[in-house]
């Protein structure tokens, strides 16, 4: 299911992009500050280049670049 992050509110976006980007295995040795980080999602997020998706198997939100969604999810 995807999550339009538009409808989401400020603080809660922000929130679960923190959550998303601090997971383990996320940052790869990857030393770029958090801060960064995060507004890279926002701005994919604003620019569509990505989406939040919520796996109901698991119980979370994910994050996928737009072009590896499958077609039918986005109609």
């Amino acid at each position: 299911m995807l999550i339009p992050h538009h409808l989401l509110e400020a603080d809660t976006l922000t929130r679960l992009i923190e959550d998303i980007v601090t997971r383990e295995g996320t940052d790869n040795g990857d030393e770029t500050p958090l801060a960064t980080r995060m507004q890279r999602v926002r701005q994919a997020l604003e620019r569509g280049a990505a989406v939040i998706v919520f796996e109901p198997d698991s119980q979370q939100c994910l994050l996928m670049a737009k072009r590896d969604v499958p077609k039918e999810w986005l109609d």
